[in-house]
């Protein structure tokens, strides 16, 4: 497999984009196709069956695209998909879960663990499995925060408004003092600042989106996939025209929030539509 090949993300909506911007970060050489299935959004109310179903056809349509390897950028389908997608594909494939749950257990050093996320993921206790596979010792507290997804998609991530609603959320992880929390929706990140207010600044954040950058880093130099030569001349931009944005819907909306995610719009977006149950065409 060519290393010069880009790297495939997907997620429901926007929300991946912060996993993008972690893996930009991390991985200055290499290019990205992003996949952000705004027709369908939310995955959390979806079964089993659907959410595998959704995930099968992004996984199978960045795979078209010639991807070396394929983040799955959306915690619903981390935690339901994984096996699908890797029976599905043909390229390796990282979900956002087992990452950020090996980051926690690290940060905390043996204490209790805080992991906010949808309710959807809460219900699911994959985090709280992830790091119990990991040390069954460690404690965990669960909190849906379903609001800060709206606030961050808005704009008021740093609003009196968030504060408020962080505060509420976020008193019982305070009062039980947690040493690390997980933010364990890809919006989260967003709203760090008044995350880290609500349950102190010494409680280690962890952003499963740049612990999935971190390992996806190991991965391709033991696959021998990392991309080493320079393929442009420039400093790489966020969001540049090496990167390729596609959306299911609502293409307007998904530049808008990602210029608030990530301080520029995708120069490179364009719609696909779902064509029957095994791929997305090109409209």
């Amino acid at each position: 497999m060519d290393p010069k090949l880009p790297i495939g993300i997907f997620d429901s909506g926007v929300g991946g984009l912060t996993v993008y911007r972690a893996l930009h970060e991390r991985l200055p050489n290499e290019r990205f196709v992003y996949l952000g299935d705004t027709a369908r959004v939310p995955y959390g109310t979806k079964s089993l069956a659907t959410v595998e179903r959704y995930a099968v056809e992004n996984s199978r349509f960045l795979q078209s695209h010639g991807i070396k390897l394929l983040v799955v950028a959306c915690n619903t389908a981390s935690a339901l998909a994984l096996p699908a997608i890797r029976n599905a594909v043909e390229v390796p494939v990282v979900g956002v879960i087992d990452p950020g749950a090996r980051a926690a257990v690290l940060a905390a050093d043996g204490g209790q663990i805080g992991v906010i996320a949808t309710e959807a993921t809460v219900q699911s206790h994959a985090y709280a499995k992830a790091i119990a596979s990991i040390d069954p010792s460690l404690s965990v507290i669960e909190k849906a925060c379903p609001l800060f997804v709206s606030l961050a998609e808005e704009g008021w991530a740093e609003s009196d408004v968030a504060r408020i609603v962080a505060g509420d959320y976020l008193s019982e992880l305070k009062d039980t003092s947690v040493e690390a929390v997980v933010l364990g929706c890809t919006h989260y990140p967003i709203l760090r600042k008044v995350i880290a207010d609500a349950v102190g600044f010494d409680v280690k954040l962890i952003d499963s989106g740049e612990a999935t950058a971190g390992e996806v880093e190991l991965l391709l130099d033991r696959s021998q996939l990392a991309n080493e030569t320079r393929i442009f001349n420039q400093e790489r931009q966020l969001c540049d025209d090496l990167d390729h944005f596609y959306v299911t819907d609502a293409a307007a909306r998904f530049a808008k929030v990602a210029e608030r995610f990530l301080g520029l719009a995708p120069s490179i977006l364009e719609a696909v539509e779902v064509w029957g149950h095994d791929e997305l065409r090109p409209q």
